[in-house]
């Protein structure tokens, strides 16, 4: 019987997409070409969500690779990208629906610690039992030790803790624990369907 909901952040609870801040920030296609490169796939996204590098501590470090003229909206991109988040069509709805039903509800993010400033715009953390965000263990998704350190913390059994996660890989490592788990496609009607939630 599941009496737990783990639920991924990015892409299952808020829209994380690079292309939105480098539209809104960046003039040329080329330019973003650039920043995605150095920013949004560069080792220092990883660093910050393992919370070993500050936001001004990124922008040195990537401003040392990409041309000066680019400064000011590789500035506003490292800064500012997490404006353009807004919630997953249905994904209020859904956690509102399944905390009501009286499901315990938890966060497992890989996110730097600049997820306390945008997730509170859009969701009550209180209403969440638990928050794990990895910037603040040091460790990310999928190593077994952040679940582990969730199921632990919050005593939760794993037979009984559904995580909802929109990448594979990150439901697999959940299930060798022993969570269930759905890999979420947009869909949050057929969870609650497949689930009877």
């Amino acid at each position: 019987m599941i009496r737990n909901i783990i639920f991924d952040m990015g892409n299952v609870l808020l829209n994380y997409d690079p292309r939105l801040p480098l539209e809104k920030y960046v003039q040329t296609e080329t330019d973003r070409a650039v920043i995605l490169k150095e920013l949004f796939q560069g080792p220092e996204w990883i660093e910050g969500d393992l919370g070993y590098i500050t936001v001004e501590e990124k922008y040195q470090r990537i401003k040392a690779r990409i041309p000066e003229r680019l400064h000011g909206e590789l500035k506003d991109c490292v800064c500012r990208w997490h404006e353009t988040m807004e919630p997953v069509a249905g994904a209020q709805e859904f956690v509102k629906h399944v905390q009501e039903k009286g499901y315990h509800t938890y966060i497992l993010s890989n996110a730097s610690d600049e997820f306390y400033l945008y997730f509170p715009r859009c969701y009550d953390m209180k209403s969440f039992r638990g928050v794990v965000v990895s910037a603040d263990l040091h460790m990310v998704k999928p190593d077994a030790a952040i679940y582990r350190y969730l199921l632990e913390t919050y005593g939760l059994i794993p037979d009984e803790s559904l995580f909802i996660d929109d990448l594979p890989e990150n439901i697999e490592a959940a299930q060798k624990l022993g969570i269930r788990g759905a890999v979420f496609d947009g869909d949050f009607d057929g969870i609650r369907k497949k689930y009877c939630l």
